[in-house]
């Protein structure tokens, strides 16, 4: 197994860029600021974005995670240039395979029968299957798959009446892709526009898509996002999507760039007094490594102990986190590279401290990681299909 030495590097040179909640099940939270808790808590000696002292997982191996394609530096080598697509282009798709097990869920989970759309439902498959009709539309130039996709995008406007913004910001986003990617008519499309502009601004059980990004520092915080990010490229609203760009930025760490989030309890964070999205590099707490801790999802397992808690929680926040710094990397954003690359050290953490890989529905999740980054943590084919989002062993294989 190969040692993190990039990880090292990243560590000590590395700078900074600038520019809970329900279960599965729909078990509710309510989010409270809560104490700092106790417990010696200290990042790397110096200002943490900085880079600073190594992270205890310095001297030891990521198992199952070699970093192929990272560079001493930590460098991805990926420069984000636009490109069309608010997730994927039609291009793209054009030119995936039409075989292997990835295609192979792909079109299962196409040709299943049409469920009806509920945006109020956080549980709800339907968008997930629609992406896969979605995809298949385009890759096998499928009128009949166009159609379908076509209606369901119709017939989930207003279904998200009665339900809150957890379940809109994890059904939504799947829904603008497939839109985009099948393209509406004209009279549709401008109904379609007309509903997306008022539904991030819908007041659903106190608060709407957009303020629970601004206020929720977890995973209502980031699948909101993802889909108000995913609304505003659609829209091509350009102030909505440097606002959201913004938040997840103050979200990755960047205090300066965006702070306003409420916090819960703060016994996670690495400093109380400035508490982040995601713990920064060299963060330490009594001995252990809390670099890349994801703070008010980690918290749901309850206060500060080691060996760390296995939190699905955590898994829920990069959900959303993922696929807003894809978006933003596909417009230009270097979302995945600011705050010291806080996304993989939130994986790296995972993998490292918690010994903790992605499984089930979040097992989609390392392969958009390994493809941005060029690492190589583990990541089943076929994956599982996700919250939000499906099929990236399909899409973002390498």
């Amino acid at each position: 197994m190969r040692r993190l030495g990039w990880w090292l590097a990243l560590t000590s040179a590395c700078t900074s860029q600038s520019a809970g909640d329900p279960t599965p099940g729909g078990e509710d939270e309510t989010t409270e600021v809560g104490d700092t808790g106790s417990g010696d808590v200290a990042t790397a000696e110096g200002d943490a974005s900085e880079g600073g002292s190594d992270a205890a997982t310095a001297d030891s191996t990521l198992d199952g995670a070699e970093t192929s394609g990272a560079s001493e530096t930590g460098e991805t080598g990926m420069d984000p240039t636009p490109v069309a697509g608010i997730w994927i282009s039609p291009e793209e798709i054009l030119a995936l395979p039409i075989e292997g097990p990835a295609w192979e869920a792909v079109l299962a989970h196409a040709m299943l029968e049409p469920g009806t759309p509920l945006l109020s439902d956080q549980d709800q498959d339907d968008n997930i299957e629609v992406l896969a009709r979605a995809f298949v539309c385009v890759r096998l130039d499928d009128a009949a798959m166009c159609d379908s996709v076509r209606s369901s995008v119709m017939a989930a406007i207003g279904t998200e009446d009665g339900g809150r913004t957890l379940a809109l910001g994890r059904e939504l986003f799947a829904y603008v892709v497939s839109a985009e990617l099948v393209g509406l008519s004209e009279a549709d499309d401008a109904v379609f526009r007309e509903w997306l502009a008022g539904v991030v601004v819908e007041e659903l059980d106190g608060r709407t898509l957009i303020s629970t990004h601004e206020d929720r520092p977890n995973n209502w915080g980031t699948h909101a996002g993802a889909s108000r990010l995913a609304a505003a490229i659609y829209l091509g609203d350009e102030a909505e999507i440097e606002r959201s760009a913004d938040v997840l930025h103050g979200w990755l760490g960047a205090r300066d760039v965006y702070a306003e989030f409420e916090y819960g309890e703060l016994d996670w964070q690495a400093d109380p007094g400035a508490p982040v999205g995601i713990n920064p590099v060299g963060a330490m707490r009594d001995g252990h490594s809390i670099d890349g801790v994801i703070p008010d999802d980690q918290r749901r397992a309850g206060g500060f102990t080691w060996p760390p808690p296995k939190e699905n929680y955590v898994y829920g926040a990069l959900e959303g986190a993922l696929v807003q710094a894809v978006l933003l990397h596909r417009r230009g954003w270097p979302a995945f590279e600011w705050e010291s690359q806080a996304l993989l050290r939130a994986f790296v953490w995972l993998h490292e401290q918690a010994d903790y890989p992605a499984e089930g529905d979040d097992t989609w999740q390392p392969w958009v990681v390994n493809h941005y980054y060029g690492t190589d943590f583990p990541a089943p084919l076929p994956a599982a299909t996700g919250k939000n989002v499906a099929y990236t062993d399909w899409t973002h294989a390498p």
